[in-house]
């Protein structure tokens, strides 16, 4: 039972550490989260250093990617249901080329109340990253990136939630 343990440890601890070792991620633990502006509505465009105070959570995906249509219902019951009301948590949720008109449809159609924002030219994502999606991206209070994630598991959507609901509980005192 202890070699399987450590064989599954092993065999996954690659999958962790891939979001700061590999080449298509351009961002690190510790980094100061990149400055860009986005239409947070339409004809409403705000900057990510407005949400300075707050722990931001930056979701990229696509419409058609299979990972990202697994992660994002458990991202709205498991993160965004507990926190969409808490003064200190911001969530953005930004599809990879992908605009309003295929947003919108896609967030009602899924049931989603979270914010999906237009990247059409890559333009936000490509400050993070050159490819791969889903990929996670959590900032501290100071915009400082604490956490990042490529892909989707159970096991490692679990340890992002846990991650958010120690920051929270810390912020919430």
């Amino acid at each position: 039972m202890k070699l399987l343990r450590l064989t599954l440890i092993m065999s996954l601890l690659p999958i962790v550490l891939l979001a700061q070792t590999d080449s298509t991620t351009l961002t690190k633990v510790g980094d100061k989260l990149p400055d860009f502006s986005f239409d947070l509505e339409k004809g409403k465009t705000v900057k990510i250093g407005d949400y300075k105070g707050k722990l931001i959570l930056i979701n990229f995906f696509a419409t058609w990617c299979g990972p990202c249509n697994m992660e994002l219902p458990l991202v709205q019951k498991q993160i965004w249901e507990k926190y969409k009301d808490h003064q200190k948590f911001a969530f953005f949720v930004f599809g990879r080329e992908e605009g309003w008109e295929i947003l919108d449809p896609f967030k009602q159609k899924k049931g989603f109340s979270f914010p999906m924002i237009p990247d059409m030219n890559r333009e936000i994502f490509k400050k993070f990253a050159t490819q791969s999606i889903p990929r996670n991206v959590i900032a501290d209070e100071q915009g400082n990136i604490i956490y990042q994630s490529i892909g989707f598991s159970e096991k490692e959507f679990k340890e992002m939630v846990d991650f958010i609901d120690l920051r929270m509980k810390a912020l919430s005192k």
